[in-house]
Order: C-alpha cells, then sequence, then structure tokens
C-alpha cells in the first residue's frame, strides 16, 4: 500500500508548478483528479516529442484523472464544489484571485470544509504590485536574480530546466505532507501559499548573503567556481570536457603530485592557497588545463580515481540517456509507453509503479456520474 492511498486532491492547475506538487502526491497514492479547461492544460502543447504528447506533460501528469470543466457553467461549478467537498487537498494556480472571484477562495474553502487543505501557488504572492504579473518561470529567474549569476561572463543565462516552477512545487508539496500531519493531529486542514518568486529567493540565499556581506555579487564563471580555484571544466585531448573540483589543499597537492606530476606546483607563487588560486585564476587553470589537453577521457579519469579527486565529464543529452546511473521507470500514454527518469527517492519497499497519463477529459464522465448528488 502506498502512504496516500485513500486521499483525495482535487486540482486545478496547469503548466508546471502546481502539477509537479500534485503529480509527486499521485506517485505517492492519492487520487488525483486535475480539472482542465476544454482545450486542456495548455502544457499539453507545450511539445509533440514524447510518443506525439508533451514532454512536460507527460513528466508531471502521471496518475492523475482528468476532467474537463467550466465553472462559469452552474452545473460544472456544483460538481467542483462536490468534488471539494470530499477532498482532503485543493490545489489550485489559477491568476491570483481567480478562484475567490468565482466563489472558491481558499479561504471560504476551509471555513465550510475544515478538515480541508488548501494550496494556492502564483508567481509573486496574492497581494502587493507584483501580483497580478505573469509568472511564467524564465520571468522568474531573471526577476529573482538567478539569470544575473548563471551563464558566461559575458552576459545573464538561463538555467536549462524550469528551476523556479520546480522549486515551487516542491516546496507546495512538502507543505501538503507537512499539513497532513498536522490534521492527524488537530483534525483541522490548513491554507498554504508558495510563489515561485518566494521559493526560488530561498535558493538565492547564499549570493544574496554574500552580496549584502561584501558589496560584490557572485560573477559569472561558466563552468568554473567563483570562490574556489581550480573548480572547473577542462578539455581532454579527444575533446571531452571534464569537470574537477577541488575542495582544499590537500585534494589540490594530490591533483598536484598524481595528475599533474608536479608534487612541487603548490609551493609556487600564485598556487600556495585557494585564495592566490582564485587571485590567479588564468594562470592557474592555464597550468591544470596542459595535463588534461595531454590525455584521453579514459586517461583523466583514470589518473584522477588514482588520486581521488572529484570528477564529472559534462554529458549532452546522449549522455544522459546511457548514463550508467540513470534509473528509467515507463509510464503508459495515450501514445504509447513512455520511459521517464525515475523519481529520485529509492525505497525500500521497491519502485511504486506509476500510473498513466490521461488524455484530455478522459475521465470526465466517470467522475460525472460518482459525483452526483449534493456535495
Amino acid at each position: 500500500m502506498r502512504p496516500l492511498e485513500g486521499l483525495l486532491v482535487v486540482a486545478m492547475e496547469q503548466a508546471v508548478a502546481a502539477p509537479f506538487c500534485s503529480m509527486r502526491l499521485a506517485d505517492a497514492g492519492a487520487r488525483v483528479i486535475k480539472i482542465e479547461r476544454a482545450e486542456g492544460d495548455f502544457a499539453r502543447g507545450y511539445d509533440a516529442a514524447a510518443q506525439g504528447l508533451s514532454t512536460y506533460f507527460v513528466w508531471l501528469n502521471r496518475g492523475k484523472e482528468s476532467v474537463c470543466l467550466d465553472i462559469k457553467a452552474p452545473a460544472d461549478k456544483a460538481l467542483l464544489d462536490r468534488l471539494i467537498a470530499r477532498a482532503d487537498v485543493f490545489i489550485q494556480n489559477l491568476a491570483p484571485g481567480a478562484m475567490a472571484r468565482a466563489g472558491f477562495g481558499s479561504a471560504e474553502l476551509r471555513a465550510k470544509y475544515p478538515r480541508l487543505i488548501t494550496v494556492d501557488i502564483s508567481g509573486y504572492g496574492e497581494s502587493g504590485d507584483y501580483a497580478t504579473m505573469k509568472a511564467y518561470d524564465l520571468l522568474v529567474q531573471a526577476e529573482v536574480g538567478l539569470a544575473s549569476i548563471t551563464g558566461h561572463p559575458a552576459g545573464p543565462g538561463r538555467v536549462g530546466v524550469s528551476a523556479c516552477d520546480i522549486t515551487c512545487g516542491m516546496n507546495a508539496q512538502s507543505a501538503v505532507l507537512e499539513a497532513l500531519i498536522s490534521r492527524s493531529l488537530t483534525g483541522r486542514g490548513s491554507g498554504i501559499a508558495v510563489s515561485l518568486f518566494d521559493a526560488m529567493a530561498d535558493w538565492m540565499n547564499v549570493p544574496l548573503l554574500y552580496f549584502e556581506g561584501t558589496g560584490t555579487a557572485p560573477a559569472r564563471v561558466g563552468l568554473a567556481h567563483p570562490s574556489i580555484c581550480p573548480y572547473g571544466a577542462f578539455a581532454t585531448a579527444d575533446g571531452a570536457l571534464v569537470l574537477i573540483s577541488i575542495q582544499n589543499e590537500r585534494e589540490f597537492a594530490r591533483l598536484c603530485a598524481v595528475f599533474l606530476g608536479d608534487a612541487t606546483l603548490p609551493q609556487r607563487e600564485g598556487f600556495r592557497s585557494n585564495v592566490e588560486r582564485v587571485a590567479h585564476r588564468t594562470m592557474v587553470d592555464a597550468r591544470v588545463g596542459e595535463g588534461f589537453a595531454a590525455l584521453t577521457r579514459d586517461a583523466c579519469a583514470a589518473k584522477l580515481r588514482a588520486a581521488d579527486i572529484a570528477f564529472g565529464f559534462v554529458n549532452d543529452m546522449a549522455g544522459l540517456a546511457s548514463h550508467p546511473a540513470l534509473r528509467r521507470v515507463e509510464v503508459a500514454t495515450p501514445g504509447g509507453p513512455v520511459a521517464l527518469a525515475a523519481p529520485p527517492a529509492v525505497l525500500s519497499d521497491g519502485v511504486r509503479p506509476l500510473g498513466p497519463v490521461p488524455g484530455l477529459g478522459e475521465h470526465t464522465a466517470a467522475v460525472r456520474a460518482e459525483f452526483t448528488g449534493p456535495a
């Protein structure tokens, strides 16, 4: 038995953040009824790369039921109310205030259904000047300063996945689990509000505190580290990129003696401490780079292992797809099976099967029949 079996989650959701939260709850056994407009969650149209379906939608909506409702229509509005009346958790990420205007504000719902846990996901919170701003992931990456510290020195860069959406969904899921524990003790539900901005601002604490403590923002250094050297990517003789991380002087001494074959290097000016090496990064990286350029990828890996140096290969998507550490799990979709990267938690009771990805409105008729009558 999965831990959340028997729980009902109703999700008025679209895109990434809210679907991520409800997807994790579905993986744990909750019944998730996803409410979509007639045209569907717009993430269904992001691409068609996964058996003709959107990669985002396949990843984020496994194990859910799809119900199409128009809550401006009295019958559908009444059906949504009956669903929420039986629900343990109600999640929504429509524009701030939209659900309240439709008669489904979180505080009012909890007053009506005291055991209900409500989750409001927004871009910048429910109040203030930014509350009405559209808030897609890249926009928030820019607003929160993440783009300013990401990328090459030539200019800001985007984190290549929907980092703000994902961390928002992760925080919402963990808050739901805490609220379920609290309800088991008190008998009452609670309200949860998470914004993309707040979720990523939490991740930004280190550069924020560094800036406020020094007056200087961390520099964009590409595949290097702003305050540690050598810590970066170096090209091998056969064109691979190998990323190394030196964390202390013992490791640097081993890198010099075993990998570079120069045990005296740590005594030379510019190489004697991490502070010196950061100040002379160009010189240090050039010297380390010579060692990599003389060896193939496999030879570099062998010598780095012998020196007990932390390293990794800078893989592309083909490298990830064939990576020996990549675990896969298959989900059914209307277009055929898709092999996803497996959920990160490895459980002692074995791999949990993931439910199928629903077609648009696939469960509307069945849910209408099940949730007939008064709330």
